[in-house]
């Protein structure tokens, strides 16, 4: 596995686990969907990505959109 995939794996484990956390206890955990999708498209324009940058501390290989 490569960073971008690991960002990727992340990012839609996030919102799942938003969903059902809106779904079983409280509608307001939707703002973390939200927040995970603004850090995905202003990661799209800038390159910046705090998971990406977690991931490479952690050792996992690096991708190509990544850097």
């Amino acid at each position: 596995m490569n960073v971008d995939r690991a960002v990727l794996r992340f990012a839609g484990f996030i919102v799942l686990l938003s969903i059902a956390l809106a779904w079983l206890v409280h509608p307001y955990w939707i703002g973390l969907a939200v927040f995970a999708g603004l850090n995905l498209i202003q990661a799209s324009f800038t390159g910046f990505c705090p998971a990406a940058m977690l991931f490479k501390r952690l050792g996992v290989r690096q991708g190509i959109a990544f850097k």
